[in-house]
């Protein structure tokens, strides 16, 4: 301090004249404190402040419009000719935002794009050159590079999920409806036919399951085949030694307990496939849905022919073999089990109990010849006693049975394969009624589209079980994750004749792309995810054909209705129809 002292001293000293004059009346000492404290100002290590006005603004994302649609995270079912408009709270930095705000097709590939700002600049505005891809994933991806125009920085990185619409041309020529529904029923046919299992003949639990078939589809396969034998689709013959050959294996190979087969089975040995970790015995529901396709084809089958013979004394064996009354636990309960395991017994513990898809189970075990249940079994187990009705309405329309909404639409289809719902009433619905109204409001809920799922309307319905892009689940009304399964709408024809025509003709010639490949239908799609499956199941290839029939020429209700086993066995029920005396 001293030194510096001497130094502003010496500095005062030697002031020249014009100093003097500008200090005016300040003493020598005056001039020194001044100076001296100046100096220790500039003395100081920090750096001067910046003026506010020049300090770098932070910008952040204001909004996103695709066309007109505002963008929160995902946009679904988006158009492919898009002007894109994203707001920030400040001016860009033009250039770094042309440069690095970008589309990318699969999160990628950039796509070339026409730039141009509003809003003084804080509004970045493009036009893809190219439309971009039907029915394809994009990302709009919005980077932290992203500057304001005086060089601050975005508050947060974006990355925005598009998934474009559909191709609305149409895929395929247009053919008459006959023509159409034919083809569907032919092609659909042939995963049971070309893709049946080389040893059995049983049917395949879905395309790439090798060894495994299964009893429920085979049932539904084997009506399937009678419609294709009926439509000149194969020969007589060639069903019939098809037949032989399966029911020589389920009657001499295949696993049973109690005269009931499993879920899953083992194509060439027969060997049960166990369905879960309880599951590694008798279905009871599975095989119902075999021994309703069976007894269908011992109606079909009603020749002199000494093959025809053979084959309904096989499907009779089959048939009498079945002891339904050990699925009350040996007539313990009122309530028939679905499940008995020949290691575990009755662990699982399932009653079947309605309104679902297993009203054909209760049928036919009130109507078995040679191990029937008591008609308390169907009133106080399945009907309980009354309360699988409703009564309520959705959408203006009555449903008589079972949950709200109607639940899954295979519950009207599966045991309506062979029942025939017209003019069938019992203690508890009016079954034309019941499965006509569950099918109106599956369709009127995906048209109100009340959760806003990417592509619903009104020919883009149907809800029920089917693979999705996560895995599998039985979509319905209250269980809507957005995916279509075509067999729900095409196995409701009878019901819904006009809203499945939409349908059909929707899947075919505008999805057709996706949609339509070797064996019919694949199983399911879902707009908002650009997805469709490669797969195709028994339990949702047989009813398409099925109920196509029975829309068009009533044929399987018609041949499972005439036998004279479940003709008792509905009346033991307080079943009414016409069919029935």
């Amino acid at each position: 301090m001293l030194n510096l002292y001497t130094t502003l001293k010496s500095k005062v000293n030697n002031l020249n004249f014009s100093l003097k004059k500008i200090a005016g009346g300040m003493g020598s000492w005056s001039l020194l404190l001044l100076l001296f404290s100046q100096t220790a100002l500039a003395c100081k290590k920090d750096p001067p402040t910046k003026d506010p006005n020049n300090n770098p603004t932070p910008i952040q994302l204001v909004s996103i419009k695709w066309n007109d649609a505002n963008v929160y995270g995902i946009r679904k079912n988006a158009e492919v000719n898009p002007t894109i408009r994203i707001r920030f709270s400040n001016a860009l930095d033009t250039s770094i935002a042309k440069e690095n705000i970008k589309v990318k097709f699969n999160g990628v590939i950039s796509v070339d794009a026409n730039y141009w700002f509003e809003n003084n600049d804080s509004t970045i505005a493009f036009q893809p050159n190219q439309s971009l891809k039907y029915f394809s994933k994009y990302v709009l991806s919005i980077p932290a590079t992203v500057k304001s125009h005086n060089g601050g920085d975005i508050n947060a990185a974006s990355s925005i999920l598009i998934r474009t619409t559909w191709d609305p041309s149409p895929k395929f020529d247009r053919i008459s409806t006959e023509e159409l529904m034919n083809s569907i029923q032919k092609q659909t046919f042939s995963y049971f036919w070309d893709y049946a299992h080389p040893t059995s003949r049983l049917a395949r639990e879905r395309l790439g399951s090798g060894e495994t078939v299964t009893s429920g589809g085979t049932g539904f396969g084997i009506m399937a085949g009678i419609s294709a034998v009926s439509r000149n689709f194969i020969t007589r013959s060639e069903y019939l030694d098809h037949m032989l050959t399966m029911t020589d294996f389920l009657w001499n190979k295949a696993d049973e307990f109690h005269g009931v087969f499993p879920h899953w089975l083992n194509g060439t040995t027969g060997k049960v496939i166990p369905f879960s970790p309880n599951d590694d015995g008798a279905d009871l529901v599975e095989t119902s849905f075999l021994v309703m396709g069976l007894l269908t084809a011992k109606e079909f089958f009603n020749t002199s022919d000494p093959k025809e013979i053979q084959l309904r004394a096989t499907i009779d064996s089959i048939w009498h073999r079945v002891d339904w009354n050990w699925f009350t636990k040996n007539g313990q309960e009122k309530n028939l089990y679905w499940h008995w395991s020949p290691k575990k017994g009755f662990i699982m513990n399932m009653p079947i109990r309605g309104w679902n898809e297993c009203l054909i189970t209760h049928v036919l075990a009130a109507s078995s010849p040679t191990h029937p249940v008591e008609t308390e079994v169907y009133h106080q187990g399945w009907a309980r006693n009354g309360s699988i009705k409703n009564g309520k309405s959705f959408y203006g329309i009555k449903l008589p049975l079972g949950e709200d909404f109607g639940g899954p639409l295979f519950f009207s289809h599966y045991s309506f394969l062979g029942i025939d719902p017209r003019d069938l009433t019992d203690d508890y619905a009016d079954y034309w009624t019941q499965n006509q109204n569950q099918s109106k409001i599956n369709h009127a809920y995906c048209k109100a589209n009340p959760k806003n799922q990417a592509g619903y309307h009104d020919s883009m319905w149907g809800l029920t079980a089917s693979d999705n892009p996560w895995g599998y689940n039985a979509h319905s009304p209250t269980n809507d994750l957005g995916v279509i399964t075509p067999t729900a709408a095409l196995s409701a024809f009878p019901y819904t004749p006009e809203e499945s025509m939409k349908a059909m003709e929707f899947f075919y010639y505008t999805m057709g792309d996706h949609l339509w490949k070797k064996y019919g239908f694949v199983d399911a799609f879902c707009v908002g995810e650009v997805w469709a499956a490669n797969s195709f199941l028994a339990i949702d290839q047989g009813p398409i054909v099925v109920m196509m029939e029975n829309y068009r020429t009533q044929l399987l209700w018609t041949l499972f209705t005439a036998n004279s086993d479940v003709k008792n066995g509905m009346k033991r029920l307080n079943f009414k129809a016409p069919y029935l005396f």
